[in-house]
């Protein structure tokens, strides 16, 4: 019988993992250092020695893994997958550290200061970081793009937590693996079994480390045209023309970071619902449509200067078919609702102050703008949501379900996903009518798919469907038996959808006086939803049997 290969003293499997996932921490550890100059910059000197002590912990384990096991073998695709589902849990916990140390050295006192003049509250929200689940929450919501938070007043968060919130977002959007393998600079199949690990398969150039530097380069570009337009449109709203100059250009960075990643971090109180702008509004849309469509398009139309590659790329035409099609009937259906309670409203919060009219233009106004932030997996909140009837909570969990395009930054099934499975029941209900021996094919954004190829992409979108579906269900059964009796169903797979599908979006459930279990149970959706759940299993058979057949 064979030995098997050790690296350092260990197996050369766990030696691979082990190595990479050491590298994801030596980048975050790097994030880390960039946030103590951020730090410094604000004269917030607990929060800079917070993210320092963070940054030396994070490094000392990144570095030491990546040394130790320096050594070790290439990965292969079942190591990529157990990479991803460990690095990005690795990263999620590490990336707490800053939270919590912040939360622990920063005086009551000076973390009071932080609490905005004229605020309806005393404490700030940082203080909530001292337990480490409500940290663990915010960072793997923050690293998978959820959203969702346990700060509930933003605005009393230091600048530099409200930055680190903003930045792992801003790079897990893009993903964590895409970064490591910038800039690492290692080519080959190493690199592309990580790559696809991180559920992504489409290359914009043969080489790796060149498309994910190319994917790096649109985002940032994309994130000055959204810095400067967030800015003008935050200066033109009632609530930005009175901030200074410095703090709407806060805001904007913000928002711009978040937007593109399709994350929904906020760093005010009510999300996008403070500036109560159809102007801010509307120039968020294009924003939040952009992280929403694969890198790969958008590499094609800026290269090429051609526009109609977007109606080209299947993902992208049925992505503008969804948000037209979803905008209108959640208007519909909201506007139904509306008409419905007036008079007597608890479901639309400006009803009864401004009339039906004016309500019902607000009505259509935040459906769409919520359609968008849903189906692009943003998670940005203009409306109550909570106040809504349960069909308006239905709609927009089907949009968070589905997700935009794969290989964009969005969460959810993806678009693609759910066309495979729809064609492939269209042509598995075509061959019932044809001879046993006859050939069919189907065709598939371009590609002719043979009976084999279909086959066995249909049975890859259903199964991940299917699982994915089956934990949503069971999450949101437990979840609507551990709130309060004023949530009901509706909002608990509101919530869990939201979660699961890396959104954002709440009803109200989501808090840091939600019951633990729940808590963590939401911990363990975003971190599923982020991977797409195969590379999660992959990971959990791995620890329990090894990665041997």
């Amino acid at each position: 019988m064979p030995r098997r290969q050790t690296v350092a003293g260990v197996s050369a499997d766990l030696a691979t993992i082990a190595r990479d996932v050491g590298s994801l921490l030596a980048m975050q550890a790097g994030l880390m250092g960039l946030s103590v100059v951020v730090a410094v910059l604000a004269r917030e000197p607990y929060a800079a020695g917070a993210f320092l002590l963070a940054a030396v912990l994070t490094l000392t384990v990144g570095v030491g893994a990546r040394r130790r096991f320096a050594a070790a073998p290439e990965p292969r695709m079942k190591h990529g997958m157990v990479v991803a589902a460990a690095g990005w849990l690795a990263t999620a916990v590490f990336g707490a550290l800053p939270l919590v140390l912040t939360a622990h050295l920063t005086p009551a006192a000076v973390a009071a200061g932080f609490v905005p003049a004229g605020a309806d509250y005393a404490a700030s929200s940082l203080g909530v970081f001292r337990n480490p689940l409500h940290a663990l929450f915010e960072s793997m919501s923050g690293w998978t793009g959820s959203g969702l938070t346990m700060a509930v007043h933003e605005p009393s968060l230091p600048r530099t937590v409200q930055w680190w919130r903003s930045l792992i977002q801003y790079v897990g959007g893009v993903g964590v693996i895409v970064l490591t393998v910038s800039i690492l600079s290692r080519p080959g199949s190493g690199s592309y079994a990580l790559y696809r690990s991180e559920t992504r398969e489409e290359r914009i150039h043969p080489s790796i480390v060149s498309t994910v530097r190319t994917v790096w380069k649109i985002f940032l570009l994309y994130t000055v045209l959204s810095v400067v337009a967030l800015f003008l449109a935050i200066r033109a709203s009632d609530y930005g023309a009175s901030l200074p100059l410095w703090e709407a250009g806060w805001q904007a960075l913000n928002h711009a970071m978040t937007a593109l990643s399709t994350g929904g971090f906020s760093v005010t109180d009510n999300s996008i619902a403070t500036y109560d702008s159809p102007l801010l509004e509307t120039v968020l849309l294009p924003v939040m449509t952009l992280g929403a469509i694969a890198f790969p398009v958008h590499y094609g139309v800026l290269k090429h200067r051609d526009l109609g590659r977007l109606r080209a790329d299947l993902q992208t035409r049925w992505l503008f078919v969804l948000l037209v099609v979803g905008a209108v009937g959640l208007s519909a259906q909201n506007l139904v609702a509306l008409t419905d309670a007036f008079g007597g409203s608890v479901d639309y919060a400006r009803l009864d102050a401004v009339g039906l009219s004016a309500a019902q233009a607000d009505a259509v106004r935040d459906s769409a703008f919520q359609f968008v932030s849903a189906l692009s997996c943003t998670g940005f909140q203009s409306a109550p949501i909570g106040r809504w009837a349960a069909g308006g909570k239905l709609i927009l969990a089907g949009a968070m379900t589905l997700g935009g395009a794969a290989g964009s930054t969005v969460g959810g099934l993806k678009i693609i996903r759910g066309y495979t499975i729809v064609r492939g029941i269209q042509w598995q209900f075509s061959r019932v009518f044809l001879p046993s021996n006859a050939v069919v094919n189907a065709r598939i954004d371009g590609r002719l798919l043979d009976r084999e190829t279909m086959e066995r992409e249909f049975s890859e979108a259903a199964i991940v469907s299917l699982l994915w579906l089956l934990l949503l269900a069971a999450s949101s059964l437990l979840l609507v038996n551990l709130v309060g009796p004023e949530f009901t169903y509706a909002d608990a797979l509101f919530e869990v959808a939201s979660a699961q599908g890396n959104v954002g979006l709440s009803t109200g459930i989501t808090g840091p006086t939600m019951p633990p279990l729940a808590e963590a149970a939401f911990v363990l959706n975003m971190w599923i939803g982020r991977l797409e759940i195969i590379p999660v299993l992959v990971f959990a058979r791995s620890a329990l049997y090894g990665l041997n057949p």
